[in-house]
């Protein structure tokens, strides 16, 4: 039986609490899929979180957006370079891929990656749109993407996604459905590992409640068995947002947690957070050799996204495979007509493509290059809103304007040069704009990509 099935029978509800660290209100949980996917809290999204709705496969998400703490609107704050870039590389209406395999030395990180992975290109993913019934939003396009995220919320034992499914193999096999559906399309599974979040985002008490973590290991191996069994490449994206609070809350050696004692893979790293950073990639290691792995650079982390990157890397970003950051999780467009699951009142939104005035796309390129010049692995962009251009703010729900899909298939290069590796969009919360309601923006952007694509 398909895990949407077996979800819905279940009746699960998957909705978490999370935290909000400073004035945004806390949301209420969408029970219905990617259109409104929307959970509870969120650090920079306001009303609506990251942790999902309830009865279907959906465990979409919410808040958690560009840099309001560090005032750089949309990134880290680079002075808002103005004219074009170019990049390197080059395209050719091939779409060559390689295979997967080991390192090489004569690859750069982001071709590594993407050779990895059995492509050839920069990579195009999407994710967060799990429905009742029929293929995830990402199998209906004209073409296939390269990656599709899906979310992985809760605890094992506590009704979070392991509880959600099950095989002949015991629990978790929501992950594994998930993968073969990806895989039936020709695409790389991608999952978003928010199982912190349980706890509320910002809470640090978490990290020592035994119960918690044991739960909380148990859950990652999990994963990483699962995945491993499958035999093929996947990518796992760790604890959006959550190590950007932990950044507010101490270092990496000052943060103590339970690692060792719930996972013994891992019984030479110390019990703190440096520790539990490393003994996740760890884990991968161990279980899921074919699976890259990375961590979640939060622009809001640090007012510098030197201090981001330093942050990242005492957590061991250095020696996973790629590392992750967003630039709005909602369309723009909803922060500016203030709807109720995007209150907040650090705008503007609206990115400037020229680039002269901030906040603008460069501002976001620089952060990630400040990132990846760091830790020495490729950036890739993740739930990134669908909205349509617009020179009329707001919109409508479904309707809400946006410039993110235009700008990234229009600058590619300047992604490539920021050390990207890929763009992975989707909704961060209900009523957003959705490849169903952009007037075929999306799929009209990806079917003239894969014609030509950025070769590395």
């Amino acid at each position: 039986m398909r895990a949407r099935t077996l979800l819905l029978l279940a009746g699960l509800p998957l909705a978490f609490a999370a935290c909000s660290s400073g004035s945004e209100d806390e949301g209420t949980d969408d029970s219905s899929t990617q259109d409104d996917g929307s959970g509870s809290g969120g650090r920079r999204g306001g009303t609506g979180g990251r942790s999902s709705g309830t009865g279907s496969r959906n465990n979409g998400d919410g808040g958690d957006l560009d840099g309001q703490d560090d005032g750089a609107g949309a990134g880290q704050s680079g002075g808002g370079s103005s004219g074009g870039r170019s990049g390197s590389g080059g395209r050719s209406g091939s779409g060559g891929r390689s295979g997967s395999g080991g390192r090489s030395g004569d690859l750069s990180p982001a071709a590594d990656v993407a050779a990895r992975l059995d492509r050839g290109h920069f990579l195009i993913g999407m994710g967060n749109d799990l429905g009742e019934s029929g293929p995830s939003g990402a199998f209906t396009l004209s073409k296939p993407l390269d990656l599709h995220y899906v979310y992985l919320v809760g605890l094992r034992g506590q009704g979070g996604w392991p509880d959600w499914n099950y095989d002949e193999n015991g629990d978790g096999a929501f992950a594994t459905y998930l993968a073969l559906e990806a895989i039936e399309y020709d695409t790389v599974p991608m999952f978003t590992l928010y199982s912190m979040a349980s706890a509320g985002e910002g809470s640090v008490s978490a990290l020592t409640t035994d119960s918690y973590m044991k739960a909380y290991w148990e859950g990652a191996r999990l994963l990483f068995e699962r995945l491993g069994a499958l035999d093929t490449p996947a990518v796992v994206h760790l604890e959006p947002d959550f190590w950007g609070f932990m950044q507010q809350s101490g270092t990496p050696s000052e943060l103590r947690a339970i690692v060792s004692k719930y996972a013994d893979e891992c019984s030479g790293l110390p019990d703190d957070l440096s520790g539990m950073g490393k003994c996740l990639i760890e884990l991968c290691r161990t279980y899921a050799p074919k699976t890259l792995i990375g961590f979640h650079a939060s622009t809001w982390g640090a007012p510098r996204a030197a201090a981001v990157a330093d942050y990242l890397f005492e957590l061991g970003a250095g020696e996973a495979d790629l590392v992750f950051t967003d630039m709005l999780d909602r369309d723009a467009g909803c922060f500016e007509a203030q709807a109720p699951e995007c209150q907040r009142q650090d705008g503007p939104w609206y990115l400037d493509e020229t680039n002269k005035t901030s906040p603008n796309f460069h501002e976001l390129q620089d952060f990630a290059k400040t990132i990846t010049d760091r830790l020495g692995v490729p950036m890739m962009w993740w739930q990134v809103p669908f909205g349509v251009p617009s020179d009329t703010p707001g919109g409508t729900p479904g309707h809400y304007r946006d410039n993110k899909v235009k700008y990234v298939f229009e600058h590619i290069e300047e992604f490539v040069d920021a050390g990207g590796v890929g763009v992975a969009f989707g909704v961060g919360a209900g009523n957003q704009t959705y490849i169903t309601t952009d007037g075929g923006q999306f799929d009209a952007a990806i079917s003239a990509y894969y014609d030509d694509p950025y070769l590395f």
